[in-house]
């Protein structure tokens, strides 16, 4: 054999080389290209998930309208201080020259601001110029007895709100409740117990019958709610100014329109003793707003009625009575607003006058604005529009300032509270559901795609 048939002759498994070569292109073709690999993600430590997680909750907590709700009280305060140093004589005489000394301007702007806030405190919450305790807690116990009516009147429209209902009638359901309970409290003279009962009983009925008008019209007639109450309001304070003016409701040798006193056992007793005017009508503002929380939260009548003020056609579709729904919640907002009534005749002012709702109705929307339509919201709402109340008069007594200027703050913050993207900017706050997506890991695919990129 030649030596050129010894070197092409095949062995018989074939050629060593393309069998090499097999070999690898089979083995290349089984293993993925090394481009297409994604990276390995590196895991993150425990540590790094915690802060995540904590970081996620304090942007939760910031971007909630309890945060935005604080904030408007606090720019509210910001701007009505600015008010009271623009007003201020002081103020006013070290502007004159500015230029000079700035410093003095600032100072006295500072003075008159903080001067006035401070008196403000210490008429509504701690008065620490006081020689006993007793007047060192007196501030409190006023803010309080002032908080009852706004309580109960805001939960009343707070819970016509989470109906898809605006109760505007506030103030003509409290004068009709009050008007209600007054009668009952200095006709009869009946029992300790059974009298102040009857007397609650009267005014929640007639605070519930008076808005039960507007809410049988608007499930009846589909009569807007808005304008029905705000004309039932005038009806009840002309109707309440007639009936002092008759027999049966004037004060025996009086001309004024002012009632007779309602009976001992027809009055709230003191709370906190006979040294202060604080009654245990605001008891029954924090049990009615412990009721309204079950009632909204835990109960089915609540379920129904936020149905109905979500989606009144769902909930027609799901079986939910709209019309059962309108006229319930009306019936309950005219009650805890009549409630508010017979807090004021029964236990603060103890007769019925034309002025005894004062503007209670219509400051108690601002506190259900104020608290979201929550029933604890709108307890500290009320709380706090009480203090404004309790102590403008001791701000006003000490330092000069103008009481108007807690109607401005009050103003300012139903301003600030029905702009909350203004509040947001303002103090760089993110959006509800801002940062749904925060805290999460990407997906392989997702890591993959950028790891390619």
């Amino acid at each position: 054999m030649s030596p050129e048939d010894s070197t092409t002759q095949d062995p018989p498994g074939g050629s060593s080389t393309d069998a090499a070569v097999s070999a690898r292109l089979e083995a290349a073709a089984d293993t993925p290209a090394t481009a297409a690999t994604p990276p390995t993600v590196p895991a993150k430590s425990p540590r790094g998930d915690d802060g995540a997680a904590q970081q996620s909750t304090l942007r939760r907590v910031l971007s909630s309208h309890a945060v935005v709700s604080v904030l408007s009280v606090l720019l509210a305060l910001v701007v009505g201080g600015i008010l009271i140093a623009a007003t201020d004589e002081e103020v006013g005489a070290a502007a004159s020259y500015f230029f000079s000394r700035p410093t003095d301007l600032l100072a006295a702007a500072w003075s008159a601001a903080s001067g006035a806030y401070v008196a403000l405190f210490q008429g509504s919450v701690l008065n620490f110029e006081a020689e006993t305790t007793a007047r060192f807690f007196y501030p409190l116990t006023q803010t309080l007895t002032v908080a009852t009516p706004l309580i109960l009147a805001g939960l009343g429209v707070a819970v016509a709100f989470r109906t898809g209902l605006f109760n505007i009638g506030a103030q003509g359901q409290i004068l009709i409740g009050a008007a209600m309970a007054a009668w009952v409290g200095f006709t009869f003279h009946l029992p300790v117990g059974l009298h102040l009962l009857l007397v609650i009983v009267a005014g929640m009925l007639g605070g519930a019958i008076w808005a039960g008008i507007a809410g049988a019209l608007k499930a009846k007639t589909g009569a807007h709610e808005v304008i029905v109450t705000i004309m039932l309001n005038y009806v009840a304070i002309n109707l309440v100014l007639f009936l002092l003016s008759t027999p049966a409701f004037q004060r025996p040798g009086s001309s004024n329109p002012i009632s007779p006193q309602l009976d001992e056992n027809a009055m709230f007793p003191p709370l906190l003793g006979a040294g202060f005017r604080l009654h245990w009508g605001f008891v029954l503002a924090v049990l009615a707003t412990v009721f309204i929380w079950w009632l909204m939260n835990r109960s089915t009548v609540g379920f129904e009625l936020k149905a109905v003020g979500a989606n009144p056609s769902a909930a027609r579709n799901a079986g939910i009575s709209t019309t059962k729904g309108y006229i319930i919640v009306m019936l309950i907002a005219g009650a805890l607003s009549g409630l508010a009534g017979v807090a004021q005749v029964s236990g603060t002012e103890k007769v019925l006058t034309s002025g005894v709702a004062a503007s209670f109705g219509f400051d108690a929307i601002t506190v259900a604005l104020l608290g979201r339509s929550s029933p604890w919201g709108t307890f500290a709402a009320g709380v706090l529009f009480g203090a404004f109340r309790a102590g403008g008069v001791n701000m006003q007594t000490n330092t000069g300032t103008s009481i108007d200027i807690v109607l401005v703050v009050q103003s300012l913050i139903v301003l600030f509270i029905a702009a909350p993207p203004l509040v947001r900017s303002l103090f760089r706050i993110p959006a509800p559901g801002a940062f749904k997506t925060s805290g999460k890991r990407r997906t392989p695919k997702t890591e993959s795609a950028g790891g390619a990129a």
